[in-house]
């Protein structure tokens, strides 16, 4: 028995066609109830299905590249367009960052002698990059110069070597060098100082 026909009075069980209906009418709730489910998680940006991640976009005025930015990406860039209201504090920017780039890749200084807002961060993310620069410029006084620092952490290997050439002068006052038709020198053999 369907949950529907255990609504109706007893006497109403056993008629073919109250079974029909409720059968017919258990599939248009089921799907109601599946709409309103979606509707509700449309609300929230974080579970916001496809459909409604674009309708907000288009809201914000913002230009998608589905084949680049991930659906995750997105949200991410809609979360940060909300909240990216002034007033605009240090404390304020930097969680911001936090929560956009993730904890300790940014730091944020101010200095307010020179009107100067320094940033510096460790992200190789080209969408990332764009999306702190947004913030940035979004929320920044209009006064303050925003200046961009990369810190990416990578190892760099030197290696040294010294080499040496004896190089023999061909030009002397008094001489009869001509300009043009003989070099200025000759390079010698090259010896290898150290490897």
């Amino acid at each position: 028995m369907n949950r529907l026909l255990e609504r109706l009075p007893d006497l109403l069980y056993n008629i073919r066609e109250f079974k029909g209906l409720t059968e017919a009418e258990l599939q248009e709730f089921d799907q109601l109830a599946q709409s309103i489910d979606l509707t509700l998680d449309d609300q929230f940006i974080e579970t916001a299905t496809l459909k409604a991640i674009e309708r907000r976009e288009h809201m914000l005025n913002i230009i998608a590249d589905p084949s680049v930015e991930t659906l995750e990406n997105r949200r991410i860039r809609i979360l940060n367009r909300y909240q990216t209201k002034p007033p605009f504090t240090k404390r304020y920017l930097q969680q911001q960052l936090d929560m956009l780039l993730g904890v300790a890749r940014s730091n944020v200084t101010i200095n307010p002698e020179v009107y100067i807002l320094t940033v510096t961060t460790s992200i190789d993310d080209a969408f990332l990059f764009r999306e702190m620069e947004y913030t940035i410029n979004t929320v920044k006084p209009a006064n303050m110069l925003y200046q961009q620092e990369t810190s990416i952490m990578e190892r760099i290997v030197i290696k040294e070597s010294a080499k040496k050439q004896v190089l023999t002068r061909n030009t002397r006052l008094g001489t009869t060098w001509k300009l043009g038709r003989t070099p200025w020198a000759d390079r010698g053999e090259e010896v290898v100082i150290f490897d």
